[in-house]
């Protein structure tokens, strides 16, 4: 099936706190008011491109990102959710979401959410340790992130959490942390953002003056993918890693550990340490793997292939395979499960 997603930015309204990392209008790209007819002509700007896409079988989802969604008027809340739900009733998409924080959720917003056809809450965690979120000026505590998921556990709500890596005060071990409390609170999917420097905010401000230094991309690449391993194990999806590129968000546009095939570095990263905890002293190690992981077996642009060679010495094969699954691998002569 073909995921497709419909993405309504609504801008920094909503929201009246000044977190460290934020640049909505940077993030966005947007900085116009939404309305419904707004909402309406962007569905069907994407439904027109969607339906020229061939016959597969598609979900499609709108999406309402960027600023804080129940932050905004119960009234334009109820506004724009009503457009969206009017296509999901004609069965022209199949899911709506939002992101919000978690202390902008309690029942009466959940009762009109639910009433909408709501599917998936995000929440913006960042982080569970105290000192971290009050570096950030987050304005809100892990009590209201457990709160917020639980009610929206009750209304039988998919919860999304999101999670920011490298904060002011952020240490590896303090991330660990922090995805070992959102995996207690049992999300259906994850996103982790690596924190990024941006113009127009107070991190940048901080990092001018010396009283910020971001994670370095090795530091993020080594954290993340130890973060993927574990949210594998509990099966809960990791549907992004990294802020999307756009013209506003590049190598050139930010400070910080930012690459715009993160993912991929990560997965390349876990298929490595499993190679290295399991090779021998071949000079040739061969290493089978299903179809889809080859790329992250090479490693982006071959880095695997010349971390192999460099430290080791050693000449890395990887031959693809289709009847394997996609996390198991064969090295030498032995069956391993990259995220174990």
């Amino acid at each position: 099936m073909r995921i497709y997603h419909i993405p309504i930015f609504v801008p920094h309204k909503g929201c009246p706190h000044d977190c460290v990392f934020c640049n909505q209008k940077k993030i966005t790209g947007q900085t116009d008011e939404v309305t419904p007819d707004t909402v309406e002509k962007t569905i069907d700007e994407y439904l027109g491109s969607i339906s020229g896409s061939g016959n597969e079988e598609r979900y499609i989802e709108v999406a309402f990102f960027g600023g804080s969604f129940t932050g905004i008027e119960p009234e334009q809340q109820a506004a724009l959710m009503r457009v969206a739900h009017r296509y999901l009733l004609e069965g022209k998409i199949h899911a709506i979401r939002c992101s919000t924080r978690p202390d902008y959720i309690n029942e009466e917003i959940l009762s009109m959410l639910k009433e909408y056809g709501m599917s998936v809450i995000e929440l913006g965690v960042q982080t569970t340790d105290s000192e971290v979120l009050k570096n950030a000026n987050r304005g809100h505590s892990f009590d209201d992130v457990k709160r917020a998921a639980e009610l929206i556990h009750s209304f039988g709500i998919s919860l999304g959490l999101q999670m920011m890596t490298g904060l002011p005060g952020d240490t590896a071990e303090k991330s660990v942390r922090t995805a070992k409390d959102i995996i207690s609170l049992r999300p259906d999917c994850v996103r982790i953002y690596p924190t990024l420097v941006m113009d127009g905010t107070h991190l940048m401000e901080m990092y001018r003056r010396g009283d910020y230094v971001p994670f370095t991309l090795e530091e993020t690449v080594e954290l993340c993918s130890e973060l993927l391993v574990m949210f594998r194990r509990e099966n809960i999806p990791v549907i992004r890693i990294g802020l999307q590129t756009t013209d506003n968000i590049n190598a050139d546009t930010v400070i910080g550990p930012y690459h715009a095939a993160i993912g991929e570095l990560c997965t390349g990263r876990i298929v490595r340490h499993a190679i290295e905890k399991n090779m021998d002293n071949s000079a040739l190690l061969e290493v089978t793997v299903h179809p889809s992981m080859v790329s992250a077996a090479v490693g982006h642009k071959g880095e695997n292939k010349r971390y192999f060679a460099e430290r080791y010495n050693t000449r890395l094969k990887v031959v693809s395979v289709a009847a394997s699954e996609r996390n198991l691998i064969r090295i030498v002569d032995k069956i391993v499960d990259i995220y174990e």
